[in-house]
């Protein structure tokens, strides 16, 4: 049987990723509303002790899986994760004929890549389509040159190096100029993958899916790098590679079952992000409201804050969850916002 014919046969894996609030669950989001005529799973991971991005993926037809124990891009029990959520897709491979990873906005996918060329089985099985990464173009310039990075790793830099596409994304919130030295810094750091702008992820999906952005020699170069092997499963087991994140970032994640006031959230969030903004690069969230049926969805990169109505409250339970990332988080402090930001007892009134 001919090599293509072989690789006809595998599942296409495209892994997106892009560094915090460049705009991931919307393009995924539009991925899986066009009709686009392929059967989807997905698999995501959250960064953080509370999940929001799964509530934010709009409901279908697809297969959604969730890993919340670490960064699938870190440790080699998670990476055994990820290719045991693969093996239990492929059992059942009819039903789907593409697979996305949505990773953590604070992952390098390249680890994430050579964990399909790790197991034989899901090696035979899958064929890694291409890295996708998103950028942010309002925002990117703060963490491409960030100066609290200078000697560690930049997990920004490392997506945008690692991609055989790259979307530079919410080009409605940078001007022209702007955008054409982005591009230039940005072909600086890759010199091949294809760039497209676009605002809210709305791209062509035929220039980011099925385009075999992976070559065998691209693969075997990236496996031998991080002294991966198909074969050798005992060192597979035992090794882990020297990527850390920036040990700088971190996550506060909050849960309430009251409702919010919404004057009163908004009021705190914009204040504490106009102090703190240059530290939170992102915050993201699902609100309940007071005396408001409909489900809100904060998100907010560094300053840029929309909070927003959505569906109403369907048949899961009512709580709101927050999550901030970024750096010297204080979380006394953001609690206290919080809690002072809910909704007030109704009091009752005497007859």
């Amino acid at each position: 049987m001919a090599v293509h014919e072989i690789e006809a046969r595998k599942v296409p894996v495209t892994i997106l990723t892009g560094f915090l609030g460049s705009g991931k669950t919307t393009l995924l989001n539009y991925i899986l509303t066009e009709r686009h005529g392929h059967r989807i799973a997905v698999i995501e991971n959250e960064f953080g002790e509370v999940d929001v991005d799964s509530d934010l993926v709009l409901a279908s037809d697809e297969e959604i899986f969730q890993m919340r124990n670490g960064c699938i891009c870190c440790f080699v029990d998670v990476r055994n994760d990820l290719i045991n959520v693969m093996k239990k897709l492929l059992s059942r491979k009819e039903q789907f004929d593409h697979v996305i990873i949505e990773t953590s906005g604070l992952a390098d996918p390249t680890p994430v890549a050579t964990s399909f060329f790790a197991d034989r089985a899901v090696a035979d099985a899958v064929q890694l389509d291409a890295i996708v990464t998103l950028v942010d173009a309002a925002h990117i310039d703060r963490h491409l040159f960030d100066p609290v990075l200078d000697g560690k790793d930049n997990q920004a830099v490392d997506q945008i190096v690692a991609a055989d596409r790259i979307i530079l994304n919410k080009i409605d919130l940078a001007n022209p100029t702007d955008l054409d030295r982005l591009e230039a810094d940005l072909r600086m750091l890759n010199e091949t993958a294809g760039i497209l702008r676009s605002s809210y992820g709305r791209v062509d999906l035929d220039t980011i899916l099925g385009i075999s952005g992976f070559t065998p020699s691209y693969v075997a170069e990236r496996a031998k790098l991080l002294n991966l092997s198909l074969d050798d499963d005992d060192h597979n087991k035992h090794h882990h590679h020297a990527h850390m994140h920036d040990p700088t970032v971190g996550s506060e994640s909050f849960t309430y079952s009251e409702d919010f006031d919404l004057d009163r959230l908004q009021a705190f969030l914009t204040a504490y992000l106009a102090t703190h903004g240059d530290d939170v690069f992102r915050t993201k969230g699902i609100i309940a409201i007071d005396q408001d049926e409909r489900f809100h969805v904060l998100q907010a990169v560094h300053r840029l804050i929309d909070l927003r109505p959505d569906h109403p409250w369907r048949g899961e339970t009512r709580r709101s969850k927050i999550v901030l990332i970024g750096r010297n988080l204080n979380r006394a402090a953001l609690e206290a916002g919080l809690r002072a930001s809910l909704a007030q007892p109704k009091q009752a009134v005497a007859t």
